[in-house]
């Protein structure tokens, strides 16, 4: 595999060159001050915690990740964009279960590892069904199924997060929105819609990771 080779896949490049996607390299600071304004609002607190803390520093990665991928623009810097996000998705899975569903770190590692593979099983089906239609946002959906999911289950048992998860659920749902029109709109708006993707999951991130901090209780 030749991990050099160039990846144009979004309307606002127009050339290898470093700075061909300047707002959608720009936008990733929604990334770095979500994972910043949490972490002092811990530190504020006199708290310390290690996954909270290991989440803001994920989230800090996802932000440096898209930005060489929006200016370096390689196979390697895609390697370097889409693994934080993996990695998020999988601790704040472990993290909702344990802090917000309650579950013991056993059984919230048990339930994550069953979350992301049925996840992963429904995001390989519909990219055999779907494709690269939407602009291969498809593998995206089984997250968003998770985290209404996780809303309505918090809802059911009366929990403070319900509403902040809610909330970053419609956030992720426009973020997906705007992923998958970018190359679809692209003669009517040139420099796409992809940076909306980074400041809406930029700002869904900041509000998954103050509502573990405000509501979130170790096991």
């Amino acid at each position: 595999m030749n991990w050099t080779a160039a990846i144009d896949i979004y309307c606002e490049r127009t050339g290898p060159e470093f700075w061909s996607e300047p707002i959608n390299a720009v936008s990733n600071l929604a990334f770095i001050i979500a994972a910043i304004l949490p972490f002092m609002a811990m530190r504020r607190a006199g708290a310390s915690d290690a996954l909270l803390t290991g989440l803001c520093g994920i989230a800090f990665c996802i932000g440096v990740g898209s930005f060489l991928f929006h200016t370096v623009a390689e196979r390697w810097a895609a390697l370097a964009d889409t693994l934080p996000i993996l990695l998020f998705i999988i601790g704040f899975l472990y993290a909702a279960m344990n802090r917000l569903f309650g579950l013991r770190w056993p059984w919230a590692i048990l339930a994550t590892v069953l979350a992301f593979a049925l996840s992963t099983t429904a995001r390989d089906a519909g990219m055999m069904i779907a494709g690269s239609s939407l602009n291969g946002s498809v593998s995206y959906f089984p997250a968003l199924a998770l985290l209404g999911g996780s809303t309505i289950a918090l809802a059911v048992r009366g929990h403070p997060a319900a509403r902040p998860v809610a909330v970053a659920t419609a956030i992720f749902a426009l973020s997906l929105t705007a992923r998958s029109v970018d190359e679809a709109l692209c003669v009517d708006i040139p420099m796409g819609t992809h940076f909306l993707w980074h400041l809406l999951n930029g700002t869904m991130i900041g509000v998954l990771l103050f509502a573990l901090l405000r509501h979130g209780r170790r096991a």
